[in-house]
């Protein structure tokens, strides 16, 4: 800049001599121009330090490049050929359903994957090499520089140890200079952020519901700040309020930090909502990627369309279930004042100086209702507000403190050892956590298959038939890759379909659906439940449907019932309650709902 105002100065001062002397001026500025032309070519190739260091790009948080993933085993690539990228304080939503290897690119961007497992291409974090991370480094990186939550909390907390000793193992084992006073402090501080009072801080793991738990978990991830959150379907088990308050705190620290997050998730109305790009994975490839605003209103790859078309249908379709008149018809299940009250131990402290015993949790507090025949009741409310320990005390799986249970026209709750076995092949259970409740040594096939032969419903190869029958209904096709596979060899959201076919196996009456498509994507969800509306008119089926997911409830079910602090606070039509809420939890719960619109 300084040259070419000199070099314009020059010029103009030639400008006098044009009358005298043309020749001589026009020479003069030929050479100037030439000699300004040099200087700035110099200029160009050789610029100053200033310059230089002014435009220096920062290499971006993480990066992935032509990346591969392939587990042990014969070689067949769960991530192929993925290159994206992220900066810091960016927030990248990643969708795709179940299997599509969306959790694998985020495990094995940390390096948490199992020995044998074969990586090829490059993942680098502020421009280091991931893959060549020493022992000390890996222990470093994960934890302080990037963070991960985890599908299912159960299995990643030690059911021996209470929250807050997790808490304070994460923190000095990385910030040993802290006193025990010092990190419970940050501890308490953390968990309180997430929801979770300082009164539960010496309860363990399964006292907790599993909503509850997952707030451990993230809490666990925030405690010691990191650069990165790798969130792996952080609000699966959250009601939408509880959901939204974890993902707004998350943002906002990301925000105020400059901290990157990764959001995987099934849910494209989530990541909308609170991403400022998606990437779209499907059978281990990115297929799209880009801002939001491009994904969603101009989606070029078709299996983008296909899943927001799919999420498009589920939130603006009304009950798909025409049910029969209740005014006339007995109901099949009917609650009356239905109590399950939990008592703390006293302390031996306690038990000593003759202190009042605590006082009990409500968990479920004298709940009425009816369900009848051929119809799909919902059950909505927060984690921890009841809902599953309801399931479980109807179905006698935990023993209610008070109340009826009448199911069928008998005391549900006065049934004898044998004639409560014989009853449950009527009502069955699909459960909300499919990892706990399949048995991890026995194949798919013989899972799906066990029901109908504890209750004498089929002969084995009558069973085989059947089975095959109702893996391909719940989309584990082809049959033949999934019959003599493990729990553990398939996704969350595979082992959630098993988990469906298990329960309508023996043709029930009854199905408690607790969470039962919460892991799945928006495309297999509407599969799934157009699967269980058919299977409902076809069989006589009648659903009790517990869930966070109000679209779903909206999409699925006659009725509702919203559920705050172990009572039923409001039930009505789905129509009533989402066009006309009368109780203000109620209204909180729709307020909070993400939705595609919003995005």
């Amino acid at each position: 800049m300084i040259v070419y105002s000199e070099g314009c100065q020059i010029l103009s001062s030639f400008a006098r001599y044009y009358r005298a002397c043309p020749q001589l001026a026009r020479l003069l500025t030929g050479y100037v121009i030439h000699r300004l032309s040099h200087s700035l070519s110099n200029l160009m190739i050789n610029p100053s330090p200033s310059l230089d260091s002014a435009v220096q790009i920062e290499p971006p948080l993480l990066e992935v490049k032509d990346f591969k993933v392939s587990y042990p085993g014969p070689l067949s690539w769960a991530v192929d050929g993925v290159s994206l990228s992220l900066q810091p304080g960016e927030k990248l939503g990643l969708v795709g359903e179940s299997g599509c290897g969306k959790s694998t690119l985020g495990r094995a961007a940390m390096r948490l994957l199992p020995n044998g497992s074969r990586v090829e291409g490059k993942a680098l974090f502020e421009g280091r090499s991931v893959i060549d991370f020493s022992a000390a480094d890996l222990r470093k990186f994960r934890g302080e520089a990037v963070s991960l939550v985890f599908q299912d909390p159960m299995t990643r907390l030690d059911p021996l140890m209470t929250i807050g000793e997790h808490c304070l193992e994460t923190l000095l084992a990385h910030q040993p200079q802290l006193d025990r006073k010092q990190a419970k402090d940050i501890a308490v501080a953390t968990l309180a952020s997430v929801n979770i009072p300082a009164e539960r801080w010496s309860q363990y793991p399964h006292e907790f519901s599993g909503g509850m738990r997952q707030r451990v978990a993230i809490a666990l991830a925030l405690i010691l700040n990191p650069k990165l959150i790798v969130a792996d379907e952080p609000t699966t088990s959250l009601d939408v309020t509880v959901s939204a308050q974890i993902l707004d705190m998350l943002t906002a620290l990301c925000s105020k930090r400059n901290m990157g997050l990764i959001l995987i998730s099934h849910d494209l109305a989530l990541v909308g909502e609170y991403c400022d790009r998606i990437a779209v994975m499907y059978e281990g490839k990115l297929v799209e990627s880009g801002p939001k605003a491009d994904v969603f209103y101009n989606p070029q790859a078709p299996y983008t369309q296909m899943l927001l078309a799919a999420a498009h249908q589920l939130q603006s379709a009304g009950a798909q279930n025409s049910a029969a008149a209740t005014t006339k018809v007995k109901p099949i299940l009917s609650l009356r004042k239905l109590t399950k009250h939990y008592t703390l131990e006293q302390g031996l402290l306690g038990r000593i100086l003759r202190q009042e015993p605590p006082e009990p949790i409500r968990a479920v507090d004298c709940i009425s209702l009816d369900l009848y025949p051929g119809e799909i009741l919902g059950l909505v409310g927060e984690s921890g507000c009841g809902k599953s320990t309801l399931s479980r005390t109807l179905l006698r799986i935990v023993e209610p403190t008070a109340g009826k249970i009448i199911f069928q026209g008998k005391d549900f709750a006065k049934l004898s050892r044998s004639d409560l076995q014989a009853k449950r092949r009527d009502i069955q259970m699909i459960f909300q956590d499919p990892h706990a409740c399949l048995n991890p040594m026995m194949t798919i096939g013989r899972g799906i298959a066990d029901p109908l032969l504890i209750h004498g419903l089929s002969s084995a190869a009558d069973a085989k038939q059947k089975v095959h029958e109702m893996m391909k209904r719940v989309g584990l096709t082809p049959v033949e890759d999934y019959y003599d596979r493990y729990p553990g060899d398939i996704s969350g959201g595979q082992q959630q379909r098993v988990a469906i076919a298990r329960a309508l196996i023996t043709r029930p009456k009854l199905v408690v659906c607790d969470e039962p498509v919460s892991m799945l994507d928006a495309s297999v969800q509407a599969q799934v439940l157009e699967l269980m509306l058919a299977l409902k008119d076809e069989l006589a089926l009648t659903y009790l449907f517990i869930t966070h997911d109000l679209w779903v409830a909206k999409y699925l079910c006659d009725r509702i019932a919203v559920m705050s602090s172990g009572k039923i606070v409001e039930i009505g039509s789905t129509e009533q309650i989402f066009s006309a809420p009368a109780h203000p939890y109620t209204k909180t719960l729709l307020k909070a709902a993400p939705m595609l619109a919003k995005a």
